[in-house]
């Protein structure tokens, strides 16, 4: 049974609690610190009307955005959005800039996908249509909207996203390249030691066999009546000797194998021929070419070609398998051809394959390569991955050297060096390989700049996408805003704005024309085109909601 806290501990546990939580909500506080010190500033100005109320609820709303700014992200975005339009339609304001940085940032980082981003993006731009149009008269300042809310809200967005993506393609892909390389070095070492295993029961198969042979030798000099008795005594020793080595090389091969390995299928001194024309025998069209070592064409077998066993063909299938080859070369050369006709069968059905084979400069080239698989859908192979490891490991134990991948037309190839003098070669033709780990990070550094370049491109897309549409609205936005001549002559002084506003263009110009002077004090003008052609516009002046005056005023160089 546990024991209760006593109350000092009841006192500490409490203590450490309450530190702790405090510690937790330090970063808010000082978050929702720096972000009241526009506002304050802005306050200090003493602003009237709306705009001081608009001040003044900035700092329970920014603390209201500090608090949702994990779970809501883009809800926390919203709301500095509010009192900067109550304060100027076209959103960028002194008092909430630097809210709406540091919140679109954060939510940029926080927000995992970038849809509903996107989606609150457009409707506040959208939003800002309806605003701009009835409270300032004109759509003018509704591309100012969008240019800050471009600049001041989606680009820190873009950052805190392409933030968020490189912290997780880095962490993710780490991760995974590390579990990859775990998986693929087991399989490796699988693979390896089922190839030694193979290895050793072609051992087995060829030192057996010249093991029965001493003994059986070794049994009739035992017999021989000619030879004196410790001689055949000896001999018999010797015939007990060879027994003894093959049953223990017969448990020793046992023990090599594993559960699902076979005998060897193939005697070690198999030719490549005989594989051509069991994989002709099930349909593929194989192409087997043997230059002779001067580089001159020597004996080529075509698909479809007659398989008489002449002369040439003999002289090519001991070239082709393992006569006169040194050592584990002839295994490799009938291994190679195997696994490469395997694969060629399994993941490109129906597509030719070219076998050759050459000696050059004391080495044994063979190349198998398979062209494209002809369209149309292909059966689902099933393959474990490791044919080529094992493949390479039986080329590295003979000395030789493997390199495989696709071609450009689409295609697969599988090459080896190996050598005819009994040693290593010197050199190798294959590049060394990039490991998972390295093939994965090279993967999201390609993603990570790709979400740079996406970070860069799209603020200037939609900025050059922004200008090009505020040309086209200044073409035609002229005629939206041009007062005709019978409406303006039925405009009198004194009326109330309501009336005047039936007679005159919902929009009105942006501007005054260059050099109007600016109104007296309590009085607001608005100004309409006269005709598209001239620079003169219709000044309309109001005061405590009446027109209080109504000219023309036309252009002044200063």
């Amino acid at each position: 049974m546990r024991r209760p806290l006593s109350r000092a501990a009841l006192r500490s546990w409490t203590r450490r609690t309450d530190a702790g939580r405090l510690r937790a909500r330090l970063p808010g506080l000082a978050l929702w610190l720096l972000l009241c010190v526009p506002p304050l500033l802005y306050a200090l100005e003493d602003p009237s009307g709306p705009q001081r109320w608009a001040t003044l609820a900035g700092f329970p709303l920014l603390a209201l955005a500090v608090l949702v700014r994990r779970r809501a992200p883009l809800v926390a975005v919203a709301v500095p959005v509010v009192p900067s339009l109550v304060l100027s339609v076209q959103l960028f304001t002194g008092a909430y800039f630097l809210a709406l940085a540091v919140l679109g940032h954060l939510a940029g980082v926080r927000v995992a996908r970038a849809r509903p981003a996107l989606w609150f993006f457009t409707g506040v731009a959208l939003a800002g249509v309806p605003v701009c149009a009835l409270a300032a008269r004109t759509l003018w300042p509704w591309f100012t909207f969008l240019m800050a809310l471009l600049l001041n809200v989606v680009l820190p967005w873009l950052l805190g996203r392409y933030r968020r993506q490189y912290a997780e393609l880095v962490r993710t892909g780490w991760q995974l390249a590390d579990r990859m390389e775990r998986e693929q070095q087991a399989v490796a070492d699988r693979t390896r030691l089922r190839e030694r295993a193979r290895i050793a029961g072609d051992m087995h198969d060829s030192l057996g066999h010249e093991l029965a042979l001493i003994a059986l030798r070794a049994g009739a000099l035992e017999l021989d009546p000619a030879l004196a008795a410790d001689r055949r005594a000896a001999a018999g020793e010797l015939r007990a000797a060879a027994g003894a080595a093959t049953d223990r090389l017969r448990e020793i091969i046992g023990v090599l194998r594993t559960d699902d390995e076979g005998a060897p299928r193939r005697p070690a001194d198999g030719s490549v021929t005989e594989l051509v024309a069991r994989a002709r025998a099930s349909g593929m069209t194989v192409t087997l070419e043997q230059p002779d070592g001067a580089g001159r064409p020597g004996t080529a077998e075509r698909p479809g070609g007659p398989e008489q066993p002449g002369g040439a063909e003999r002289a090519g299938a001991e070239q082709a398998g393992a006569a006169g080859l040194p050592g584990m070369t002839g295994p490799a050369v009938h291994r190679l051809v195997q696994e490469a006709l395997t694969n060629a069968a399994k993941h490109a059905p129906g597509a030719a394959v070219r076998v050759r084979i050459e000696r050059a400069e004391g080495q044994l080239r063979v190349t198998v390569t398979n062209a494209a698989p002809p369209p149309g859908p292909a059966p689902a192979a099933v393959s474990g991955g490791s044919g080529l490891v094992g493949l390479d490991e039986r080329v590295r134990l003979a000395g030789g050297a493997l390199h495989s991948g696709p071609t450009p037309d689409g295609g697969f190839t599988v090459a080896a060096r190996l050598p005819l003098t009994g040693g290593p070669l010197t050199g190798s033709d294959a590049a060394p390989q990039p490991t998972a780990a390295a093939r994965e990070l090279d993967r999201a550094r390609r993603q990570v700049r790709r979400r740079l370049r996406q970070t860069v491109t799209v603020p200037l897309a939609v900025t050059a996408a922004l200008l090009v549409l505020m040309g086209v609205f200044a073409l035609v936005s002229t005629e939206w805003t041009i007062l005709d001549r019978a409406s303006y002559e039925r405009l009198r002084p004194g009326m109330p704005r309501t009336q005047v506003d039936d007679l005159v263009p919902f929009f009105h110009l942006d501007v005054p024309p260059g050099g109007t002077p600016a109104p007296p004090r309590g009085w607001s003008c608005t100004y309409y085109g006269i005709d598209p052609d001239t620079d003169a516009a219709y000044e309309l002046c109001f005061a405590e909601g009446r027109l209080v005056r109504k000219a023309v005023a036309h252009r002044r160089d200063r």
